[in-house]
């Protein structure tokens, strides 16, 4: 039987018809209705009831079947003509088959006997909710994909045409940019209209893939309108199936990109319009500094000789023909390996370009008495994407402060993980906006008692499936976006209340660089004043950071919550950044030992060997000890051997809500 509360819950806010003529049973399923609905309509006859849900927002109908001036199921058909979606349940004392036979022609959601019972009816209306509630999702649904279809129409072009190639359906903006009217396009052959100007091998390729291969074709190609005139869009076609995997109809999203694109529009068209394209961008090193000291108009002369000397040590033989000057001090080789008449080793070409670096190193670019060193980083990719895969590949050198790469796979790489990142963080948005950042609490077990001392505080999220997501899945993320502070506000704020729940110790996990930030120290002290009489049952487990730039301030922060009882941890202690060193500026009360020493204990003896040290020196300043990841038996047996306090793992007990593990 569903929870009578949380049915409750739903039914309070619908507005219910009910129809009735016989008063004894009209009081009496009143009394159980007024329970569960905080607004009830009443009709006495089913013409009354008829007119009552005209005049009024009807969620629900319950309704008897046998009445004057106009039965219950002549009611329900006129209803069901005016509103199909409406839920009926019928309320009847007969149970005559043809009753049944026509509420079910009629579509009733539900059929209740007299006198009513309780374990029915509340069956019956969790099924209408249920049925209320997918309504309400699909209506919702539906308004997404037409608000989808609304800004996909106003910011992109869109086509449709059939298998037969017949235009369906264009939208404003694909006429805007093509030329031509809708009365032009639709119901005509798609390759009646010469818009393309790629070589038809580009063409060959859009269809195997769309059509044979049933898949996404993406790329940009160059397109003449009715005008005569060049744009260039980027556009994919995504091939529309069937249930059975059957093509639909073919849909196009363009974008025009002719603005950003004519100043590489000679180098873009050889790359995109290649069957097998080789890319090397190539950048002055240092030219950001070199623009600023000398000035625009010598730093632009330096690009112009830097690519003539870049063509002169290109060999003879080089399959590159022609230096792109780009911008910024970037300048590109470009080929397609499909047109040449001998089979190009694509190592040989980049041990050549890798040689050419060499010798550009070696110069020096001399002009107006002027001397500078010709150096330059070189990103080579080939095949598909090779062009923005390069681009990716400068940036990478740029950070990882290398000269060369071949950066194949980089832009697809950098994309997945971008969308991740957003997809990410989006989730985080939206588990903050709904109050669904929670902490769980693992038990830290006493090894001498056996018995639960602590429990650490462990932040999750509840994403839309209502699946708890640990912070291994969006903490990072969440901290290079604007969002980490207000998830360690509430973790901070969910670990202090558990002080309410618990009589044992809270652990907290803060890092270093929490700490550095002064709205975060702000809040914890708010909190230790609220919660003043138990915060010497507050631990921190404080995770140490080589980014950390004030120890000062650890410091301090570390020596004023310690006046209030507050007990520190240092966290992932023997691995990591944390060090013995460390511990005389911090003065811990508390090693936590770090997992992957712990959890590799029974058979790795350096794990050991760690371990026994650590404790060992634990004991002699008095400092206790807690081993995370104990996992079974045999591990929390060696580490009471070993002596260790205390202990903490999917052995004791799973991270969970507080009440839970009370």
């Amino acid at each position: 039987m569903p929870n009578i509360d949380d049915v409750i819950s739903y039914s309070s806010k619908l507005n219910l018809l009910y129809v009735e003529d016989h008063k004894d049973a009209r009081d009496s399923s009143l009394n159980i209705f007024e329970e569960f609905f905080d607004n009830i309509i009443i009709a006495f006859n089913g013409e009354e009831g008829l007119e009552k849900f005209s005049q009024n927002k009807i969620d629900i109908i319950i309704t008897d079947i046998n009445m004057p001036k106009m039965n219950g199921l002549e009611m329900i058909s006129k209803i069901k003509k005016l509103d199909n979606s409406v839920p009926i349940l019928v309320l009847s004392a007969y149970s005559d088959a043809g009753y049944f036979m026509e509420s079910i022609r009629l579509g009733v959601d539900g059929y209740l006997l007299k006198p009513i019972e309780l374990d029915q009816f509340v069956n019956a209306l969790d099924n209408v909710i249920a049925k209320i509630k997918l309504s309400i999702k699909t209506k919702r649904s539906e308004s997404l994909l037409h608000q989808y279809k609304e800004i996909t129409d106003k910011s992109s072009n869109v086509s449709i045409i059939d298998t037969n190639g017949i235009i369906t359906y264009v939208n404003d903006e694909f006429c805007k940019l093509s030329g031509y009217t809708k009365d032009e396009l639709i119901g005509h052959e798609y390759s009646s209209f010469q818009g393309y100007v790629q070589p038809k091998s580009i063409s060959d390729d859009i269809w195997d893939t769309i059509k044979n291969k049933k898949q996404i074709w993406q790329g940009v190609v160059k397109n003449v309108n009715k005008n005569d005139e060049v744009y260039y869009v980027d556009m994919t076609i995504k091939p529309i199936l069937d249930i059975d995997g059957n093509i639909i109809e073919y849909i196009a999203i363009r974008n025009d990109i002719t603005n950003i694109m004519n100043h590489k529009k000679i180098l873009s068209d050889i790359v995109e319009c290649s069957i097998k394209p080789i890319v090397a961008l190539i950048m002055i090193e240092d030219y950001d500094n070199l623009s600023v000291f000398y000035g625009s108009k010598i730093s632009q002369k330096i690009q112009e000789i830097f690519a003539k000397n870049l063509e002169k040590m290109l060999p003879k033989h080089c399959i590159f023909d022609k230096v792109f000057i780009l911008e910024d001090g970037q300048f590109a080789l470009a080929k397609d390996l499909h047109n040449n008449d001998t089979q190009v080793d694509i190592d040989e070409v980049v041990k050549e370009l890798k040689n050419v670096q060499k010798l550009m190193r070696e110069e020096k670019l001399v002009f107006d008495n002027f001397e500078y060193d010709a150096s330059f980083v070189l990103s080579i990719a080939y095949g598909d994407n090779c062009l923005e895969n390069a681009r990716f590949g400068l940036q990478s050198l740029s950070h990882e402060k290398q000269n060369f790469t071949i950066a194949n796979g980089m832009a697809q790489k950098e994309q997945i993980q971008a969308e991740l990142n957003m997809k990410t963080l989006q989730m985080v948005k939206k588990a903050l906006e709904e109050y669904k950042i929670i902490s769980y609490f693992q038990p830290i077990i006493n090894n001498n008692t056996n018995e639960v001392d602590k429990y650490e505080s462990l932040v999750r999220l509840i994403n839309e499936n209502n699946e708890i997501i640990s912070p291994y899945f969006f903490l990072d993320i969440a901290k290079k976006g604007k969002y980490y502070a207000d998830i360690t506000k509430i973790v901070l704020k969910n670990s202090f209340d558990a002080l309410e729940k618990t009589t044992k110790d809270i652990t907290i996990n803060i890092s270093a660089l929490d700490i550095e930030k002064d709205t975060t120290r702000k809040i914890f002290f708010k909190f230790l004043n609220k919660y003043k009489d138990d915060a010497s049952r507050i631990v921190i487990e404080l995770l140490e950071d080589e980014s950390v730039k004030d120890f000062a301030v650890i410091k301090t922060f570390i020596n004023d919550v310690k006046k209030y009882g507050v007990k520190i941890a240092i966290d992932d202690f023997g691995a990591g950044y944390s060090n013995f060193e460390r511990l005389l500026d911090y003065q811990p009360d508390i090693l936590k030992i770090d997992g992957c020493l712990i959890k590799n204990i029974e058979n790795d003896t350096f794990s050991l060997s760690v371990v026994k040290t650590i404790v060992s020196f634990a004991k002699e300043q008095n400092i206790q000890t807690v081993a995370e990841f104990v996992e079974n038996e045999n591990i929390f047996n060696i580490l009471k051997d070993l002596g260790i306090d205390y202990s903490q793992g999917y052995y004791f007990g799973a991270p969970g809500t507080i009440e839970s593990q009370e």
